[in-house]
């Protein structure tokens, strides 16, 4: 009888894409993937430590786990397993815990599934992950991919933990990543989402800059049998004006874009090194606006971070409200070991961190409506998803306007030309259908 295999995954697309390919790994060891709750003789559990709150939910999955599989062979992977591997080994149920440069290896290494009093530890320096290791993800009824074409990060921005976690900056062969999204576009999957830990980066390998993120752009715009492609999030400073001008005429890449942020204050990105001013960011926004009116851009904000007053904090408010962006992706700053903000002064208070990511969430509410209202009465194209609630579905134009219509299970998968008619109570888009489109 096969073994059985359950995954988790906690964090960002780029963990979603690795779990898949951890996934394939297993697959070709002769396991079956089940879901977490069918008693699964093996869990894996890929984590992140961007916060506090992920490392406890780590702890929760494994609780979790052990209650539907008590005799399962516990496996804990990805940031937060190389950060604090010790840390993990010692949480109850436990088997194994592999870093950066392991993870890949797991198959090599879970050997034996006899549950010890002492978990085993598999962990390098972070220094070892010099390996780019591809991936992308794909389910069974899944829309779109995530496609990780970078790994790791150069930059040393003082409140991260990503550099410690995942090593240096290295990127897939643009032919490699070809290849992959042509596998991508054999399988159905009709969206590419490009991920990265600092995807504008792509393009080094070994050290050494071979290619810019541009010519990989250039490259997968010419892949057939994909409809769309979406650049996931990238740094201010690595979005170009001439990738912007090619986003806005291109045949796959889609008007939307991710760009962090963090603040609004010129002082508290200094004390961040952050490699920009917020003017070079409003100057991006501006140049997006500029060839794409109706492009969607969301925004990561960092609130409470070490030294902000409250006059820096109005300052981010005041410069958000006045960007023509749509949403922003709110974190509250947590203190983060063996990080330079972490012994950094002026530290704010618990509260006062709460109100101030309140107040963001409201104004992104704010944003996001005005986008949506912005765009109705507008006819798009919508790529509709397995995503059912309350006997309706959703899926999303190409510009990230999710819409909402009645369940048609042969609408999933499917791009449908549609006139957006109202926000409906949910915040979400409600629609009606103006023309079919086949996609073959």
């Amino acid at each position: 009888m096969n073994k059985k295999v359950a995954f988790y995954t906690l964090g960002c697309k780029l963990n979603y894409s690795e779990t898949s390919s951890i996934g394939r790994l297993f697959k070709q060891a002769g396991f079956s993937t089940v879901d977490f709750t069918d008693t699964p003789d093996v869990y894996v559990i890929n984590t992140c430590s961007v916060t506090d709150h992920a490392d406890k939910k780590c702890r929760k999955v494994v609780k979790e786990a052990l209650k539907i599989s008590p005799n399962a062979y516990v496996t804990i992977v990805g940031c937060y397993a190389q950060l604090k591997p010790k840390e993990i080994s010692e949480i109850p149920g436990v088997d194994m815990v592999l870093g950066a440069a392991e993870k890949f290896l797991i198959v090599d290494y879970i050997t034996d599934l006899t549950k010890n009093p002492k978990a085993l530890v598999y962990n390098q320096p972070v220094s070892e992950a010099k390996d780019f290791v591809s991936g992308f993800s794909i389910g069974g009824d899944r829309t779109r991919t995530f496609l990780k074409v970078q790994d790791g990060c150069d930059y040393s921005c003082t409140f991260c933990t990503i550099p410690l976690a995942r090593g240096k900056s290295r990127s897939d062969t643009i032919a490699n990543v070809i290849e992959q999204a042509k596998e991508v576009a054999a399988s159905g999957v009709k969206e590419i989402v490009l991920t990265g830990v600092n995807l504008g980066d792509f393009g080094i390998r070994n050290g050494e800059r071979e290619d810019k993120f541009f010519d990989l752009v250039k490259a997968l715009d010419n892949v057939e049998g994909i409809n769309r492609i979406r650049i996931s999030s990238i740094e201010p400073n690595l979005l170009s004006d001439e990738i912007i001008e090619f986003v806005a005429q291109s045949k796959r890449f889609v008007p939307h874009f991710h760009i962090p942020l963090q603040s609004g204050s010129d002082k508290i990105l200094g004390l961040m090194r952050r490699r920009y001013k917020r003017q070079l960011y409003a100057d991006r926004v501006a140049k997006i606006k500029q060839v794409m009116p109706d492009c969607c851009i969301g925004v990561d904000v960092i609130v409470g971070f070490p030294g902000e007053t409250r006059e820096d904090f109005i300052d981010t408010y005041n410069f958000l409200n006045e960007l023509n962006v749509s949403y922003l992706h709110v974190f509250t700053y947590s203190e983060r070991e063996n990080t330079p903000a972490n012994e950094m002064t002026g530290v704010v208070p618990g509260s006062t961190r709460f109100e101030r990511n309140k107040m963001l969430h409201i104004l992104s509410d704010k944003k996001r409506r005005a986008f949506y209202d912005s765009q109705l009465n507008k006819t798009y194209e919508v790529l509709f998803e397995r995503d059912i609630k309350d006997g309706y579905m959703h899926g999303f134009t190409r510009n990230y306007v999710k819409v909402k219509t009645k369940y048609d299970p042969v609408l999933v998968n499917e791009l449908r030309t549609v006139h957006l008619t109202q926000v409906s109570t949910d915040g979400d888009v409600e629609i009606t259908e103006s023309e079919e489109i086949f996609v073959h």
